[in-house]
């Protein structure tokens, strides 16, 4: 029989206590990963060695603030006492993708990956929101999908393109999938894991290290972004997303400078090519004096 480091054994028990009071699988396993960090360093039953240790790590605040977070679980299961410290986290705004460059790592992908990314280019969901869709959950004549929110956010009912529902449908015949059947059983940083090597391999082919910068998150981060750019409406976009606080919202209106932004523009002359544009997108302008119908979107 393997005997288990005592260490060890405490933190399993931090973990087990945090999967009973209903946190998140992705939470429990990150505050088990940092938990195992700080106990292959310092005494995890030292408070004040825990808190030295992380104080004069060169690590960025956002990070000793997720250890100390961490750790304070560790202290309110084990009845020890410590007073928690305080690290001003600097929040760093994300670097959005362009849609050419998503367009390219979802032309690059496999059939898995390719639904995948363009799931999230269309809905904007997280990636966990992803391993939890099921056949059922699709309205597979109209493209409408409910998506169970994480973070504890209000549920939605969001519309998927054309293409995307196209790729879906082939997705699972292929698969030969029932209505019960997940489309993706396998963990979010599976698919994080999967997606770094996509845009790595496309970014040695094309030899554009800035593929390498673009992170599964991104692709979210881009369609809140183009979604309040569109609509100029907060709560929209707040509902869109599942985002319990307006807060978390507000970051979308700080990532372009849209006055710079230069556009592509196309015509439409007739309402079946003003329709597949606006699901391409693009925006309505104006209607020119020989009645064609002007529309852009942002390159």
């Amino acid at each position: 029989m393997i005997m288990q480091h005592p260490r060890l054994e405490k933190v399993f028990s931090v973990l087990w206590m945090l999967k009973r009071e209903g946190y998140a699988e992705t939470t429990i396993l990150a505050v088990g990963k940092r938990l195992r960090h700080l106990a292959n360093h310092v005494d995890l039953d030292d408070p004040e060695a825990v808190k030295e240790f992380i104080a004069n790590k060169n690590y960025s605040n956002g990070y000793k603030e997720s250890l100390a977070e961490a750790y304070d679980h560790y202290v309110k299961c084990h009845g020890l006492s410590w007073k928690k410290p305080f690290f001003k986290r600097y929040e760093q705004l994300p670097k959005l993708p362009t849609e050419e460059q998503i367009n390219m790592l979802i032309a690059n992908a496999g059939r898995k990956y390719a639904l995948i990314l363009s799931l999230m280019k269309d809905l904007g969901c997280r990636p966990i929101e992803l391993t939890w869709l099921r056949v059922r959950d699709f309205d597979l004549n109209n493209g409408f999908v409910t998506i169970k929110t994480a973070k504890y956010g209000k549920g939605r009912i969001l519309k998927i393109s054309s293409s995307t529902l196209a790729m879906l449908k082939a997705y699972i015949n292929s698969k030969k999938l029932g209505l019960n059947d997940r489309l993706f059983p396998v963990k979010s940083s599976t698919i994080s894991d999967k997606f770094r090597l996509l845009r790595n391999r496309l970014a040695e082919k094309l030899q554009d290290p800035s593929f390498k910068t673009i992170r599964l998150y991104d692709l979210r981060h881009w369609k809140a972004t183009m979604l309040y750019h569109k609509t100029k409406d907060l709560l929209y976009v707040k509902a869109f997303l599942g985002h319990r606080d307006l807060r978390s919202t507000l970051r979308y209106t700080q990532l372009l400078d849209f006055r710079k932004e230069e556009y592509i523009v196309k015509a439409a002359s007739s309402s079946e090519e003003a329709k597949a544009l606006i699901e391409a997108g693009f925006e309505y302008v104006c209607t020119t004096p020989e009645g064609v119908m002007l529309f852009r979107k942002p390159k």
